[in-house]
């Protein structure tokens, strides 16, 4: 579990890609601070697991839904990516509840200046998850936890304040970059269960109990 606020900004030292399976060697210094093996640690808004570290670096596995779900299969040496420790029982809670589990991927169709501000505009790649994107609502771009500003058929924006600017790698995406994207925890599982159909007659009975009309009926709505 994590809170969509970026520690620092690490580098990819190595990319080792075996078909759709990767091993990623990522340069940091805050993260590795007290690091253990099994560790989770936010990529770029992924959870990926720590096998192996040092002072300076660690490394991760990247397995092939990942590689699919995710632009993890993208990067390059060099590259500067968003880390985030898991969050600890009892620490301030700055963002949203936040997985490390992508959903999907955007493209940066603009990024425009706003006074102090900056608003990028990012088109999904399915836009069927727009229905878990709302104004005001959270959402975590490339790991870092934000407010959507406003939607359309296929896209939204985001306004983004010079500090995180400058201390995450948005600062380096440009039009066309392609990004990470998690949807709020909150409004997925409401989703589901408003949706949800079961695999048997008993299971579409049960699913069936819950509906927009029942919520209404009980004050929900």
């Amino acid at each position: 579990m994590f809170t969509g606020l970026v520690e620092e900004i690490g580098t990819m030292k190595t990319v080792n890609r075996q078909g759709e399976a990767m091993i990623l060697t990522i340069a940091a210094k805050v993260v590795t601070e007290g690091v253990k093996l099994g560790d989770s640690i936010s990529v770029n808004g992924v959870c990926l697991t720590v096998t192996s570290f040092d002072r300076q670096s660690f490394a991760v596995d990247v397995m092939p839904e990942t590689y699919r779900r995710s632009g993890l299969h993208l990067l390059q040496s060099g590259e500067p990516v968003n880390l985030e420790r898991a969050m600890q029982a009892g620490a301030r809670f700055g963002g949203h509840i936040v997985q490390g589990h992508v959903d999907g991927t955007g493209r940066v169709v603009s990024r425009k200046a706003d006074a102090n501000a900056v608003v990028f505009r990012i088109r999904l790649d399915d836009p069927d998850q727009l229905r878990h994107i709302i104004p005001k609502g959270s959402v975590t771009i490339d790991g870092i936890s934000l407010t959507v500003v406003d939607t359309t058929d296929d896209s939204f924006t985001v306004s983004i304040i010079p500090h995180t600017l400058a201390e995450t790698a948005l600062q380096y995406r440009q039009t066309g970059s392609i990004v990470n994207i998690e949807s709020d925890i909150i409004g997925k599982y409401v989703d589901h269960l408003l949706h949800f159909k079961g695999h048997d007659a008993h299971k579409k009975r049960e699913s069936s109990k819950l509906s927009t009309a029942y919520l209404a009926e009980h004050g929900f709505l």
